[in-house]
């Protein structure tokens, strides 16, 4: 191994990062014309080519607030209709479409990438990490999401939008009772958003597995990167059953198949079997991740530990265990049979019991502490009072008579939007808020964080609230209208003034972000400082915003809470004192180790499956040339040299291994060192090593 720096022969190596000479890197690696990686860019193309994990990770915020924005305008209009009987605002085909894009656009193309936005973002930082495992495909992933959200989209704009609800029940979504390509670009769309998360969730599951920093354990991770493992699992196991049914509907609908079809002899319940084994699981794909936000959280506002930090673990991955055993229960009313309405019933009634002792756990945190109700603490106990009511709602539904007499009346709307918008959504509005400064460097503005949080909760409860009676009073559910004598008139008023004021909340939250962010950019604004909530965990150890490589050196951890226990230590009698401030302690992040490159490929790649799935529905030319471009892209991946000779030293030397192998560490007490794996296992080596004649480039260690 040859070790090349700039510094004089025989003068003792420094603690500060040293860089190869980037001339003499240029020299080894040729550009190597339409596969030469991007150089590093400003502006759109900065963001266009990145395989930054925090960059990637906004995206993917930035991508489902904006298809949040969508969702909530189609279920607006859905409002409208069902403001008064007998109401003609949208015909009864219309009506289907909207609350049908509704249900799919808020499940996959807002709650579960916004949970990936916060797992991209700050999962390498809360582990000790330089970035995720696999750069460049957690930037396929992303733009895989991105494209399968448009495509979905485009259904409206070629015939109409899906209409066959977003759990696409058989036989309602064949040709004979849904003839128009919206249920087509919905089977494939989803098959498109579904590859996005399973590449999501192997780099997330190598990263958490592989790469965390030197000292940290199972046992001594964030509990936020605890629920994003268990929430991995839950993917890579689910995703593959509703894929399955996907195809099949496919094969169905473009090429005359009867896996669905009764009258040829198919069977009437597969599809409600194949959707809910993974629509369960999927629940908890949604919530664990906000359970993972509070519970970091409101230790930091109660300044106390989280209560029971095992348990707390125990119980969320007790959850994702037990919550491939209730799907039944969405098919009491199928004719099952006692026997399993019996098993099924009893299931649903344990799984309550690992979601209440994280509830008690939560509460025990902030019992008899030195509560500051800011606005993430806010949203976050405001998740822990609303998913309380749908849980409740939901345990009710183990018992089947009680089942059998809500099923698919809008009590079910109501229970199933407590626990996805009044625990997922609040969660992650508590998550936005907290590591907001860390993201971007500046807070958002405290007085409007909290006109948008009153309003939220009010008009949350004031749009669901009613339902739960409308439901019990008989009124179903997907119904575009009802009669001027069935008494839902009044409830269903009241729930659509509720949705005004989820609206207004929602603006305020834009008005914010882009105030703050103007302000901010006229230094009116000032900048937030490292640990300004006074946290517990790595990412409030280093700048805000986050410099692009994360950590000056890998950290070296000894217990939970590593960060906070450098702040605070017991004096004589026991009692805590700080010993440092955390902002004086945190790194500096004036380093430049190397990085992985920006690549053109993964956008590349990621737009020959629409025009796939195009060709599918409309002419299997089209689907050639998307098949071309997949395989063209995937040709220029594998070319594609390891590194950009013109970036200097930001970016890494090495294959698209996000530094899984080597991580340098200047760390002051002990030199600079290298770490491999989980726990730092390595020799140690010289800061800012670089191979000499390396065969295409590949970094020295590597």
């Amino acid at each position: 191994m040859a070790v090349i720096t700039d510094r004089p022969e025989g003068e003792a190596p420094s603690t500060e990062l040293e860089v190869a000479d980037p001339d003499l890197h240029a020299q080894t690696l040729p550009r190597t014309g339409v596969f030469a990686r991007p150089t590093q860019a400003t502006g759109w193309r900065e963001w266009l080519f990145t395989v930054d994990h925090k960059k990637i990770g906004i995206m993917y915020g930035a991508a489902a607030m904006f298809w949040f924005l969508v969702g909530g305008l189609e279920i607006g209009l859905v409002r409208l209709q069902l403001w008064a009987p007998d109401s003609e605002v949208l015909s009864a085909d219309a009506y289907n479409q909207l609350f049908t894009m509704h249900g799919v656009t808020m499940v996959f193309l807002v709650i579960m990438p916004l949970a990936n936005a916060f797992a991209n973002y700050l999962v390498p930082l809360q582990i000790g990490a330089r970035d995720v495992a696999f750069p460049r495909l957690n930037a396929l992933g992303l733009w895989v999401f991105v494209f399968g959200g448009l495509f979905l989209n485009l259904s409206w704009f070629l015939g109409g939008g899906a209409d066959g609800g977003w759990f696409a029940y058989a036989p309602n979504t064949g040709m004979t009772y849904s003839p128009g390509h919206g249920m087509d670009f919905y089977a494939l769309g989803l098959q498109i958003a579904g590859i996005a998360s399973l590449l999501g969730a192997l780099n997330l599951l190598v990263t958490i597995i592989n790469m965390r920093c030197p000292g940290m354990s199972l046992l001594r991770m964030p509990v936020f990167t605890w629920m994003i493992l268990v929430v991995q699992f839950l993917l890579v196991f689910a995703l593959p059953v509703i894929t399955v049914a996907l195809v099949l509907l496919t094969f169905d609908r473009t090429f005359d198949s009867n896996f669905f079809d009764v009258a040829a002899g198919a069977d009437p319940l597969l599809w409600q079997h194949l959707f809910w084994i993974f629509g369960h699981p999927e629940v908890y794909i949604l919530i664990l991740p906000a359970f993972g936000v509070v519970s970091e959280t409101l230790p930091v506002f109660s300044r106390k530990p989280l209560f029971g930090y095992p348990i707390v673990v125990l119980s969320g991955a007790a959850i994702g265990f037990m919550g491939w055993g209730v799907w039944a229960h969405h098919m009491f009313t199928s004719g099952m049979g006692p026997v399993s309405v019996a098993a099924f019933s009893a299931t649903t009634m344990f799984i309550a019991v690992p979601t209440g002792v994280k509830i008690l756990n939560w509460i025990a945190t902030m019992w008899a502490g030195k509560v500051r109700f800011t606005v993430p603490m806010m949203f976050s106990v405001s998740l822990v009072a609303m998913f309380t009511i749908g849980g409740l709602s939901g345990v009710m539904h183990a018992i089947a008579p009680a089942d059998t007499q809500q099923t698919d009346t809008y009590f079910i709307v109501a229970h199933f939007h407590y626990v996805l918008v009044g625990g997922a959504l609040m969660g992650m509005f508590a998550g936005m808020y907290y590591w907001w400064p860390k993201a971007f460097g500046y807070h958002l503005n405290d007085r409007l964080g909290r006109w948008h949080f009153w309003l939220m909760l009010a008009g949350f409860n004031i749009t669901f609230g009613p339902m739960h009676i409308v439901g019990l009073q008989g009124m179903a559910r997907r119904h575009s209208s009802y009669g001027t004598f069935d008494g839902f008139e009044f409830w269903n008023k009241i729930a659509t003034i509720g949705y005004f004021f989820m609206l207004v909340a929602m603006v305020i939250l834009a008005v914010n972000i882009f105030r703050t962010w103007g302000r901010y950019r006229r230094g009116l604004e000032p900048a937030a400082e490292a640990d300004p909530w006074d946290g517990r965990t790595l990412e409030w150890a280093i700048p805000s915003p986050v410099p692009e490589h994360n950590f000056d050196y890998v950290p070296v951890v000894s217990d939970v809470d590593d960060f906070w226990h450098k702040k605070y230590q017991p004096d004589e009698t026991g009692k805590l004192r700080r010993i440092a401030n955390g902002n004086d302690i945190a790194q500096r992040g004036d380093q430049h180790p190397h990085l992985p490159s920006p690549s053109y490929w993964p956008i590349v790649l990621a737009a020959g499956l629409p025009l796939i799935a195009f060709g599918l529905i409309y002419n299997l030319w089209i689907a050639g040339v998307g098949l071309l471009l997949l395989v063209g892209a995937m040709y220029g991946w594998t070319l594609e040299p390891s590194t950009d000779p013109s970036a200097g030293h930001g970016h890494d030397h090495g294959d698209d291994s996000g530094g899984a192998g080597v991580e340098l560490d200047d760390d002051p007490a002990g030199g600079a060192a290298s770490h491999v794996g989980a726990n730092g296992a390595g020799a140690s080596i010289a800061a800012g090593v670089s191979a000499a004649g390396a065969s295409n480039g590949e970094a020295a260690g590597e």
